[in-house]
Parts: structure tokens; sequence; C-alpha cells
């Protein structure tokens, strides 16, 4: 989906019923030449004491909908969209008629419901562009596509409680004893039933300790000494190993896009902390204190840029 300038308030598609609504609304009159009408971008749809609501107006309210009155009829949620944007104007006119935005907590509600917003807008324009389609496949052409894929290993194991009988039945392996067999009788790990089978995994789907282990070993190896976790020890067996495929666009598209997020994410922070002076206090609002030694300054604030002037 492409985010632009124009977008920044639909950051996402507008619902199928809301496209209809659109197609639906009265068109202006022909001009006089016969050539036939433009209509408006963003129509006006009713006005509240001169405060206009456009179709984009509706748009937006339409998104807070539950999915199932989104698949309403255009004709049925036209008008029902129309009167709650309506009401909405005009308690909004009472409410200021009431005074109630010079209420304190309610203004400092206002402020940050319209900080949020500028927020959200502000990521929308300047992280939007970076995930579109195109540039995602991009990552993927440069990163993943015709590269070789982890390294996986198929492994099997048995959860005890104490190192102790780890080590009992690491002996008992090496004396020729059945692994399944041992696993099912010993294991409280719910795969024993399997005899402790934990299928092919890669390094990183298993805790650290483990999988250090795990991959260590050779097909058909069992490791010479238990490994501790926070589960207990595991008596480590590995049956297999091999390079897994590399993911397919489709798979690898969402786990892509997000790490795309959260770079541009940074990168936009970096850039806004840049142009401000932070001040920090403890959390009982006094000042912060020097500590080993060195004092702190007060404010930090990135230096100021070089001038291009002559």
């Amino acid at each position: 989906m492409r985010l632009t300038r124009s977008a920044v308030a639909l950051a996402m598609l507008a619902c199928s019923s809301i496209t209809a609504i659109a197609q639906t609304a009265p068109a202006p009159a022909a001009s006089p030449a016969g050539a036939a009408p433009a209509k408006p971008a963003d129509p006006v749809l009713a006005k509240v004491n001169g405060q206009e609501i456009r179709f984009s107006d509706l748009t937006a309210l339409a998104q807070t909908l539950p999915p199932e009155a989104r698949q309403m009829p255009p004709q049925q949620l036209f008008p029902q969209l129309l009167d709650q944007a309506i009401d909405g104007k005009a308690l909004v006119f009472l409410a200021k008629k009431d005074k109630l935005d010079q209420e304190p907590a309610i203004a400092r509600a206002m402020n940050v419901a319209a900080e949020r917003a500028l927020q959200s807008a502000m990521v929308s324009i300047a992280v939007g562009p970076s995930v579109e389609e195109a540039k995602i496949r991009a990552r993927y052409d440069a990163t993943i596509a015709g590269k070789p894929g982890e390294e996986e290993v198929h492994a099997r194991h048995i959860l005890v409680a104490n190192e102790d009988l780890a080590k009992k039945l690491i002996a008992d392996l090496q004396g020729g004893a059945d692994f399944a067999t041992l696993a099912k009788a010993n294991s409280t790990d719910p795969g024993a039933a399997n005899g402790g089978d934990l299928g092919w995994f890669k390094s990183s789907d298993m805790l650290p300790e483990f999988s250090a282990a795990a991959f260590a070993l050779k097909p058909g190896e069992v490791a010479a000494t238990p490994v501790q976790t926070r589960y207990g020890w595991h008596v480590i067996k590995l049956e297999e190993r091999r390079t897994s495929a590399a993911p397919t666009y489709e798979a690898a598209h969402d786990e892509l896009r997000q790490a795309m997020i959260s770079e541009g994410i940074t990168k936009l922070l970096a850039q806004a902390r840049k142009d401000v002076t932070v001040v920090r206090y403890n959390q009982d609002g006094s000042a912060m204190k020097p500590t080993d030694g060195a004092t702190p300054p007060a404010a930090t604030k990135a230096p100021a840029k070089p001038s291009t002037k002559k």
C-alpha cells in the first residue's frame, strides 16, 4: 500500500462499502459545454454551523466501525455515517459552548490526541514510502533470493530435573541403550511420548545453550555431557543436519516489512532527536544529581549545523 502526503489521514485503504458510497454520491450538473463534469476528490456532504463534513471524514469514521457494520449496503451505511458525523459536530459545539475545552484535564487530553495524530502522520509520511512493495521485493532480492538458507538440525532430547540422572542416562546410552526408550521412561518434556523427538529446528529456535550443544554434534552422536537450561538438564542426540531452502518472497514478506518499518522509525527518531533540547528530571520532578563526580549537562542538544551562507 502506498502512503503519501495526500493519504496520511487514510493510513489504511477505505473499506469496499465506502468506496461504493463515493460511486453513488450525487454528481454535479453537466457543464455548459457538455463536457463530463469532474467529481470533487473530497466532496462536502454536510455543514454544521458552517463547519464542513467531507467524504474523507466519513471514510475515517468507517474505519472505527466493527467489520460486520462495514459490510452494510452503501445506501444504508451512508446516511448512518453522515448522521453520526453531524451528531459529533453538534456535540463539539455544545461542549465548546459550555467551555469544556477550557477544563485543564480535557484540554490536556485534547493536546495528547493532537500530538498522537501528528506522530502518526509523521511516521506515515517518513516511513511509509520506504516499505512499498517494490522496495520490499528489492530487499528480498538483495538479501534472501538465490542465497542458501539457514542450517537446521534434527535432534532428540531427554529432559530431567538433576545432573546426576542426566549423567546416568548418558552412560546408559553409551552402553547401547535406546534413546527413544529412555526418553519415554525418564523425560519430563511433553515430547517424551515421541521418544524426545524435536524435529527440525534452526539455532535461533532454541535457547542458546541448547543450540550450541546440538549444533556441535555429528549425526548419530549424543552429547558427552548434559546441558543445563532454565527448564532442567538435557541429554541431546543429533539425528540429522541440513541446509534449508531460502524462504519464498511470500513467506519472508511480513518479516522483511516489519524490519524495514523498524529501521525507518529508528532513523526518524534519531533525526527528530537532533532538533530538540532534552532536560531530564527524577521521578519526583527534582533535578538529577551528578554521578561519579561528573557534572552532566542540564540539557543535551546536537550542535548547530554549519551555515551554508557565504
